[in-house]
Order: structure tokens, then sequence, then C-alpha cells
């Protein structure tokens, strides 16, 4: 699942509020430890780019 919500992600990165909207519905389908693996991965491909959407998004995560 994990891989697919990267897919996802990638393909929706050109629109902010897309890309907020699919990173909301990964978190509610992944198990913990992809969480992990998923906010890794997004820090290092969108930190650029979408910063502010990520430290939002995760800060309410506990992963």
């Amino acid at each position: 699942m994990l891989e697919y919500v990267k897919t996802i992600l990638l393909k929706v990165s050109f629109d902010r509020m897309l890309f907020e909207k699919e990173l909301r519905k990964a978190l509610k389908v992944l198990v913990k430890e992809e969480l992990q693996q998923l906010k890794q991965w997004c820090y290092d491909t969108f930190s650029g780019v979408y910063l502010v959407i990520l430290n939002k998004v995760f800060s309410k995560t506990t992963a």
C-alpha cells in the first residue's frame, strides 16, 4: 500500500490542494510502520515544495 500511496502523491504533486488531500487519505490507510516510512520519504521528496503542508499534516500523527 505504501508504494501505491507514493505513486499517487507523485502524480498529484503538481497541485497543492490535491497533494494535501491525498496525503491525508494516506494517513488513514497505512499502518504505523508504513507511516514512518511515508513521513521520511515525503520530507526527502517534497520538503522543498510542500514543507508547510508536510509539517501541518504530520504534526497531527504520532508517527
